[in-house]
């Protein structure tokens, strides 16, 4: 049993979808853009290939897959066509060491599928709905088939386990008890699989072979300032130089990596980009801050200069991306919510917090002065 097709009328284009999807991710165009498309023709009822995220920690692989689940939930013509599940890498290693990975991410599917259809719906249609599915694994890079020298045999069974849903059209299945039992075909051609890592030290060791390779001489841009002063630097781009062999090295499989028709490497991000997932995103540190306060009584605001203080001092920490945010965010407003009745430059029910207070908070000070000149409400 297959999902009826759906009428092409119900099928957003990509450009829509990548335009919900732009609303909670924040510089990653290139991702946002090949996740849509990818999107657009498996809603279509298309094969699509496997996508790989390779980005550094907080930098939106996440909060990607995230918008992508808001978005099918939201629409209800598209919303049984969106089984939709989030697997650790790690979880999938410990279940390879018992060969149940694979069957780990379709039981996963089916419970899923039937939340979607309701437990009195018929077990065929709860499999052809799993069958359908798109599955997300978050730290793909856990999985690597080995560490230096050192092989990993969990994560080598589990590219394997990964390969054999990939691969297969018919992968057998143990239904569970509710479902009663016995054991079922899947064909798990329509999976589309994204996958994410960090991949911690990939970075460097591209770099350490472009240098030994081309010399660092090739990397260096000069430029001339207004003043007609020569600065050069040195420019390098994991997107530009990375390679397949450079993943075979790191320990993704050759015949795990083929599976995937995009390799997309998200960019650091910058003050521009933080300051606006600061200022915009709906899991900011800032709007949780406000409700906290909010269920306080106390209006917090914070002026635009001091946001924008805020973000520089993240970007000194780009191997945390946006969650430099929430540590450096924390190092300024802790101070404020132990005792917000009494906080420093509480005013009617408003505490506004200026670049001052943000260089206190940064300082570590504990002066209790704060200025209440000049707002902006992010």
């Amino acid at each position: 049993m297959t999902a009826p097709p759906p009428s092409p009328s119900s099928i957003p284009p990509p450009t829509a979808i990548a335009a919900a999807l732009g609303k909670r991710v924040f510089g990653q165009p290139e991702a946002v853009r090949e996740v849509s498309v990818a999107l657009a023709k498996k809603l279509a009822n298309l094969r699509v290939g496997n996508i790989l995220l390779v980005g550094s920690s907080g930098s939106g692989k996440t909060t990607l897959m995230r918008a992508v689940e808001e978005l099918l939930a939201s629409d209800p013509a598209l919303a049984l066509r969106s089984t939709v599940v989030r697997i650790h890498a790690n979880v999938l290693g410990e279940e390879a060491q018992s060969g149940g990975a694979g069957e780990r991410v379709l039981l996963r599917l089916l419970d899923r599928a039937r939340e979607q259809l309701g437990p009195e719906a018929p077990v065929e249609r709860m499999v052809a709905q799993a069958s359908h599915g798109l599955v997300f694994i978050d730290e793909v890079d856990k999985i690597r088939s080995r560490a230096g020298d050192e092989v990993q045999v969990s994560g080598l069974r589990a590219q394997e386990a990964l390969l054999t849903l990939i691969e297969n059209e018919a992968v057998p299945l143990r239904l569970p008890e509710w479902a009663g039992g016995g054991t079922v075909a899947v064909d798990s051609s329509r999976l589309l699989f994204v996958c994410a890592g960090a991949f911690e030290g990939l970075y460097e060791s591209v770099f350490r072979r472009v240098v030994q390779g081309a010399g660092e001489q090739s990397l260096k841009k000069t430029t001339v300032t207004e003043t007609g002063r020569i600065l050069e630097e040195v420019s390098f781009s994991l997107r530009e130089w990375l390679r397949s062999e450079d993943l075979f090295e790191y320990g993704i499989t050759p015949q795990f990596l083929s599976r995937f028709d995009a390799v997309v490497v998200l960019d650091p991000l910058g003050e521009a980009e933080l300051f606006k997932i600061f200022a915009e995103s709906a899991d900011s540190a800032l709007r949780q801050s406000r409700a906290y306060f909010a269920s306080q009584g106390i209006k917090l605001e914070m002026t635009e200069p001091a946001a924008r203080r805020l973000a520089t001092e993240a970007a000194r920490q780009p191997r945390l991306g946006a969650r430099a945010l929430k540590e450096v965010f924390r190092r300024v407003i802790r101070p404020y919510e132990f005792d917000p009745q009494h906080a420093p430059g509480l005013a009617d029910g408003r505490l506004r917090i200026e670049v001052a207070d943000v260089e206190r908070g940064l300082a570590g000070g504990r002066d209790d002065a704060a200025t209440s000149s000049g707002g902006w409400g992010v």
